[in-house]
């Protein structure tokens, strides 16, 4: 089940659709915009070069797939004009798997590259990068910021281990579940130290020296005890598994799916990029998941939609469901989604870094 052959979100702009079923990663996207602010404050104080490259790693599609790059492209412009400088020309780069639907990315991206040249008469290259950030995709020393939203919680595929030993991700049986929960959730740990350890290696190498890193991901407080024992793809399994409960799906394909994501508590990032070395933190921070920018937490509709059009791919794929079938999952994750429930038993935050290349 590698990651480069499922993962993508529900394309087009229908009504089960991504683009229109993206606004809790939107929230994300915002809460990142202070950070890029800073970076872009912090980086070109030092000085502005002539020419900049800025990429999104793991754009996806939609009215969210622009976002970072704009963000990062107003901020180098306000920067330069606050500091009576000529800003740099810019060459923006939209990153994402094949499967991505980059039909609507490309269009979007056109339009975008357009009204810059309008408004600012300003030199912008647009390009698209297809293929996974768990391997090189630019050249040496050339790229000046990278940004990333809720993207780095997908791993590079699944804990083979767990395949290998017919260790099931969320056994339908209570007590197996419990007997083997430490041994999912360690080769889990282990597989996103690997992933991410190789992530900060490779863009330590493209990024140019003292280039930015701002991303954000789903993850885990340790200052909250629930969090331990929880993880992103949660909420899926215990819908499925109500489903194979009531014999909708297979008991025997349900224990055979594992799905290629990790929530990592905050304490194990800090970890990861202190062992790795390249790069210095400058900040962290942590929201609510489900909790909007206003303060009101995601309904439960809205959060089964979004579940759906993230995880109806990688489920199609593997059981074979049909429309009607994945009107059944959203339904029972409308149910599991109520505030208590997502409080008490799918307790996530969005954490977000801002680093620099140190060496």
């Amino acid at each position: 089940m590698a990651t480069i052959q499922i993962v993508h979100m529900n394309p087009g702009q229908g009504e089960t659709s991504y683009a229109r079923n993206s606004t809790i990663q939107k929230t994300a996207q915002d809460r990142m915009k202070p950070l890029i602010e800073e970076a872009v404050t912090a980086f070109c104080g030092v000085s502005v070069p002539k020419s900049m490259a800025i990429a999104d790693l793991g754009c996806s599609s939609g009215p969210n797939a622009l976002t970072l790059i704009s963000s990062t492209v107003d901020a180098i412009h306000r920067y330069c004009m606050e500091c009576a400088q000529p800003p740099p020309e810019m060459c923006l780069f939209l990153n994402d798997l094949p499967s991505n639907d980059f039909n609507s990315v490309a269009k979007s991206l056109a339009e975008f590259k357009h009204s810059q040249d309008v408004s600012s008469h300003h030199v912008v290259v647009a390009n698209m990068v297809p293929g996974s950030f768990y391997e090189r995709l630019f050249t040496s020393d050339s790229v000046h910021f990278f940004c990333s939203s809720i993207s780095l919680q997908w791993l590079s595929k699944a804990p083979e281990e767990l395949a290998k030993r017919k260790i099931p991700m969320y056994d339908s049986d209570e007590r197996l579940r419990l007997l083997n929960h430490e041994i999912v959730a360690n080769a889990y740990a282990r597989q996103f130290r690997k992933d991410f350890t190789l992530f900060l290696s490779l863009r330590a190498r493209e990024l140019v020296l003292g280039g930015r890193l701002i991303f954000s991901l789903i993850g885990r407080c340790s200052s909250n005890p629930a969090s331990v024992s929880t993880q992103v793809w949660k909420v899926v399994s215990v819908a499925l598994n109500d489903m194979a409960s009531r014999g909708v799906i297979s008991k025997e394909k349900f224990d055979t799916f594992h799905i290629p994501m990790y929530a990592p508590m905050e304490n194990e990032l800090n970890g990861i990029i202190e062992d790795e070395g390249s790069f210095q933190i400058n900040k962290a921070m942590a929201h609510d998941t489900f909790l909007a920018t206003d303060g009101v937490l995601a309904s439960p509709n809205t959060i089964a939609a979004m579940v759906r059009a993230v995880f109806e791919p990688a489920i199609v794929q593997h059981f074979g469901f049909s429309a009607g079938i994945m009107d059944d999952f959203a339904s029972v994750v409308e149910r599991l989604s109520t505030t208590s429930v997502v409080e008490a038993e799918f307790p996530l935050a969005c954490l977000c870094f801002s680093l620099t290349r140190a060496r």
